[in-house]
């Protein structure tokens, strides 16, 4: 009688699922955390850590806090915890700084156009993509005129000064900013540091190296009170926008030599091969080599990136508000007194979630371009 089983020639074997003990949750467990005697000591410490922290803080935030309340009084009376009704009472001033009220409505428009601006940028299976990067290279200027009004082609929104930013609002402007031009500057510092001319590869050099070598700080303090010593009398400059220069420039000089690394990792073949096929340096750097390096940087350029976006909070020390500087003034309030771990907490919370994100996406992106064979 015939046999329904597949026969195996000599030396092949059937593809059989993996053991159980080999895959799920207990393996990964037992992989991880208990794979050896100082895994499970480590474990074990982690768990005890975990296990005296974890409650106390549960309570603190959330079973014991105080979500709704007009002062510090109100929290003290309806429990121990959290006095999260300054954060709500604060909420507004917190996100739009000292926006007017009636003109806030920009703020938000400028938040959804900037939601739209990177899903073309973050995403390439968009339909109708070149056209939405056309969109987000315009912007950056679209927002700027936006949230500080004037007449363009014949729309005019009224005019809002700069030091009314402050917030949340500020952080995006000066981050987003900063992110959004300090990569392409970046790109053309580390392609004229590697360059066969002499002057362009000096003022490369020296740039990067100069910015590289002094503070984000004193760059800060230069471009809220020396800078006007250089410029022309009655010149006005305004403030914000010297600080969003001196961050661009100051990310973009970090970013050269975080490209520059990713160039020197492409073999000098990849250059000849488009020698070879007849491309002038520009298109062979663009079509060629650029995308393998940029590729290859990832990790340090979201680093760059999440490094400029937390250092956004140095502006406090030149007067301007962000949400931290927001806090701190807030604490002046004589009804809010006192809870500063609020302030430090909430805003620790929304780098976190902003930082975070930043990151996975990063993994997200090295996974998709990922060439190598998987085993």
């Amino acid at each position: 009688m015939a046999s329904n089983e597949k026969s195996y020639a000599p030396g092949q074997h059937p593809n059989l699922p993996a053991p159980a003990n080999l895959v799920g949750p207990i393996a990964w467990i037992r992989g991880n955390l208990l794979s050896s005697p100082t895994n499970i000591v480590l474990t074990a410490l982690a768990a005890w850590f975990l296990y005296i922290i974890v409650p106390s803080a549960l309570n603190w935030l959330f079973l014991d806090a105080v979500f709704t309340g007009e002062d510090r009084n109100a929290c003290r009376v309806a429990g121990e915890g959290a006095c999260w009704a300054f954060i709500g009472e604060r909420f507004k001033l917190f996100t739009y700084g000292f926006y007017p009220l009636e003109q806030r409505w920009r703020v938000n428009l400028s938040f959804v156009l900037l939601c739209l601006a990177m899903v073309p940028v973050l995403f390439d299976k968009v339909p109708h993509r070149k056209y939405g990067l056309y969109y987000a290279v315009a912007f950056p200027f679209i927002a700027g005129w936006l949230l500080v009004g004037g007449n363009i082609l014949g729309l005019e929104l009224p005019a809002v000064a700069t030091d009314k930013f402050g917030g949340i609002m500020l952080t995006l402007v000066i981050g987003v900013t900063g992110i959004a031009f300090s990569l392409p500057i970046g790109i053309l510092l580390a392609l004229g540091r590697s360059s066969r001319l002499p002057l362009i590869r000096v003022f490369c050099i020296g740039f990067i190296e100069f910015i590289r070598g002094v503070p984000l700080i004193t760059l800060l303090f230069v471009a809220s009170t020396m800078l006007s010593y250089f410029l022309p009398p009655g010149t006005k400059f305004d403030l914000l926008l010297r600080v969003l220069i001196m961050v661009t420039l100051f990310a973009s000089a970090y970013m050269a030599e975080v490209i520059r690394g990713g160039l020197q990792a492409i073999p000098n073949g990849q250059i000849e091969a488009g020698d070879a096929l007849g491309l002038k340096y520009w298109p062979a750097m663009r079509l060629i080599v650029l995308p393998q390096a940029l590729k290859i940087s990832i990790p340090g350029i979201v680093n760059t990136f999440i490094g400029l976006y937390k250092d956004t909070t140095l502006v406090i020390i030149i007067g301007l508000l962000d949400p931290l500087g927001i806090g701190r003034a807030s604490l002046a309030d004589t009804k809010w007194t006192g809870l500063s771990n609020e302030v430090y907490i909430f805003v620790a919370i929304f780098f976190f979630i902003s930082c975070f994100a930043m990151s996975r996406y990063s993994l997200y992106l090295e996974g998709k371009l990922e060439t190598g064979h998987k085993r």
